[in-house]
């Protein structure tokens, strides 16, 4: 009776998170007739593709596609160049000064977006970086990196220690031991982590907004916002074809770095 509970459970909770993935499938493939129409149903009764060339012909989704991607795996990557050396320093050298980082990290994390927007603008305003993907990429960078680090030391911390002594007795270099046994194990933790940094800078829409003024250089959530009439009405056939096209690369991210996901974690536990 448990285990149907939790089954039943969990079927629910996959019906809530694939609600407005399908609803939005569906209106992507509606007519304009069957979109006004009063009484909504879940599968067309004469589906087009008709939303897909008018959101194409009406924005310029590939270059805006080519923005968000390049942005988000820059950010990504260099998020975890910056986190891995400094998770692994927190989790393996505990001190005062170790503790408080880690408490300013969590602290860091309640501040909303609207408070550090104006200082944040006027800085990189100094430097030449308003309205540019350089900027906003450090921006993303900055942003992440305190949720990364935290994320990162847990892993470490579940790396038995005694790994890299037992390595260091039989003559392992520092370099080796990082290399050939934590990275290894560490792989599950940095798939994971990887996979956070870049949907966030995928998804993330305020800053995008405030930095980037120039239409070639905007990333596709702010590039949806441009099917919205001067009276806030939504052209919404193209609008949900917009937004299921902006769905569909981090969908597709997540499968192929949940297969590396798993294969980290099969070789983390043969390692182990």
């Amino acid at each position: 009776m448990k285990r149907t509970a939790q089954y039943i459970a969990l079927l629910c909770y996959l019906v809530f998170l694939g609600f407005p993935l399908v609803w939005l499938v569906s209106t992507a493939f509606k007519g304009p007739r069957e979109l006004a129409s009063i009484d909504p149903t879940w599968i067309p009764r004469e589906a087009t593709t008709g939303n897909f060339s008018t959101a194409f012909t009406e924005q310029p989704l590939l270059q805006a596609g080519m923005n968000s991607l390049t942005i988000a795996v820059s950010s990504s990557l260099i998020t975890m160049v910056l986190a891995v050396p400094a998770a692994y320093v927190l989790a393996r050298y505990r001190s005062t000064l170790t503790r408080l980082t880690t408490g300013w990290i969590l602290v860091s994390q309640m501040f909303p977006f609207v408070l550090v927007i104006i200082p944040l603008f006027l800085l990189l305003k100094s430097f030449y970086l308003v309205d540019s993907q350089a900027g906003l990429i450090m921006v993303y960078v900055v942003w992440n990196l305190p949720f990364t680090l935290w994320m990162l030391q847990g892993y470490v911390r579940a790396i038995p220690p005694e790994l890299e002594e037992a390595a260091s007795v039989d003559g392992a270099s520092r370099g080796k031991t990082l290399w050939h046994i934590v990275f290894p194990l560490l792989t599950p933790g940095l798939v994971a982590t990887v996979m956070f940094s870049f949907i966030s800078a995928w998804n993330e829409f305020f800053f995008a907004l405030v930095l980037l003024k120039t239409p070639e250089k905007q990333t596709l959530p702010v590039l949806l916002t441009r099917f919205l009439g001067a009276e806030g009405v939504a052209d919404l056939g193209p609008l949900a074809a917009a937004a299921l096209l902006t769905t569909i690369p981090s969908l597709l991210f997540f499968l192929f770095i949940q297969r590396r996901l798993t294969a980290g974690m099969l070789t983390g536990a043969v390692k182990g």
